[in-house]
């Protein structure tokens, strides 16, 4: 079978997804068709030398509608023979679009893909398109639907971790992320967004808050428990599908859970005759790919068993993997991994991750692959595993190795 390799990785900074953040003003479309040009410019790609867009994007209406990965080859510098392909595995929709493409690479429909994703979630509202499984009872009472929220403090209540434990987590990341802006880390892969007029508009990432600590945590409330407990009382659904548990324990909060923000990000794909024809040298190897459903109550599950599926699947261990990105949907979910896996934690998230620097829903699975790559070149580590947290209940996951 044809290899497939990771000759570059790109992405915007994150911006506040509300009305005053940064990248507010920049529509999804142009939003992509930069983070496309940006690929294309750092690579002197030119004509048709990409198979494909495939580009992630979760909430898929308004301005995020209609095969928004076409319209933006068409807003793009790309040549217009390059089509576009459009997909939604929710929070996963990123890494996806990157496992699609790289299986297609490897199955030899096409030379080199250009894969990534999008989410202005301070335009497009996240729910804004409905859903069958929250909306429909017949399928929501079946599947004893809850809101993600609830189904993170589940994990925290079932697998034993207090509000100390999820705070203690998200300081952390707070203080790893900008540790990791401090020493330059994000610059080989960071993008300048600019406005209409060309104008540099935001070349950081702005929702960080790196004065966070355990008291400022602490005075917030729990986010979901209202929901969970009163009105429409949720918690009484989870119970239902989990009877041997008391009660649920709600620990979670805007403060140890990820960040609602505006980003794109893009990753080139391509075999080894892609590289030759255009000068480029391959930075990783993407070994493998997974997916995987599961439970849709606890949802948030999906990181243990697609790891332990790639990792059967390809004749590995756990202790095979230098470096794991983990997102950071919430902190239960990561603590639940490093927790399954015995891993510890000076190898899931070094550079902090979503509950530090946000979480753009279509684009988060290709930003953290690139972190993980950055992160592998600069440590000098050999083998990755990203691996992200799926709502309905399910899981993705991707092994590089560095060429």
């Amino acid at each position: 079978m044809t290899e497939a390799y990771i000759y570059d990785a790109i992405r915007t900074p994150r911006g506040k997804g509300r009305k005053d953040g940064a990248l507010h003003e920049v529509t999804s479309l142009r939003l992509s068709a930069q983070t496309l040009n940006a690929l294309k410019a750092r690579n002197n790609l030119d004509g048709h030398a990409v198979e494909d867009v495939i580009w992630g994007n979760v909430t898929q209406v308004m301005e995020q509608g209609g095969n928004l990965a076409r319209s933006a080859v068409l807003a793009s510098d790309l040549d217009e023979a390059i089509p576009g392909l459009a997909i939604n595995r929710f929070c996963a929709s990123g890494l996806e679009a990157v496992n699609l493409s790289a299986n297609q690479v490897r199955g030899g429909a096409g030379d080199a893909y250009i894969a990534g994703g999008v989410e202005m979630m301070g335009r497009v509202p996240m729910g804004s398109d409905g859903a069958a499984i929250a909306a429909d009872p017949s399928l929501a009472m079946e599947t004893y639907f809850v809101p993600q929220g609830i189904s993170a403090d589940i994990i925290a209540t079932e697998y034993g971790f207090s509000r100390d434990d999820v705070d203690t987590y998200s300081v952390e990341s707070q203080r790893r992320a900008k540790a990791a802006w401090d020493d330059r880390r994000f610059d080989n892969s960071i993008m300048t967004v600019r406005d209409i007029n060309g104008l540099a508009i935001l070349d950081h990432d702005e929702y960080m808050r790196p004065q966070t600590d355990m008291q400022s945590l602490g005075s917030l409330n729990p986010a979901f428990q209202a929901m969970g407990e009163v009105m429409p009382g949720f918690d009484k659904v989870a119970l239902m599908k989990y009877p041997h548990l008391e009660r649920i324990n709600h620990v979670h909060h805007a403060g140890n859970s990820s960040g609602i923000v505006d980003g794109a990000a893009a990753i080139l794909i391509g075999n080894k005759e892609f590289g030759e024809k255009w000068g480029l040298k391959p930075r990783a190897r993407i070994r493998a790919t997974a997916k995987i459903g599961t439970d849709p109550t606890i949802n948030l599950t999906g990181p243990v068993p697609v790891t332990e599926k790639i990792l059967a699947d390809n004749g590995m261990a756990i202790g095979d993997i230098d470096l794991f990105e983990v997102n950071e949907a919430f902190a239960a979910v990561v603590l639940r991994f490093m927790q399954a896996f015995d891993v510890d934690h000076d190898k899931v998230n070094v550079n902090g991750g979503a509950i530090a620097m946000g979480h753009p829903l279509g684009a988060t699975g290709a930003m953290i692959l690139g972190t993980l790559l950055d992160e592998m070149e600069r440590a000098d580590k050999e083998t990755g595993l990203a691996t992200l947290c799926v709502a309905s209940g399910m899981g993705a996951a991707t092994i590089i190795e560095r060429v």
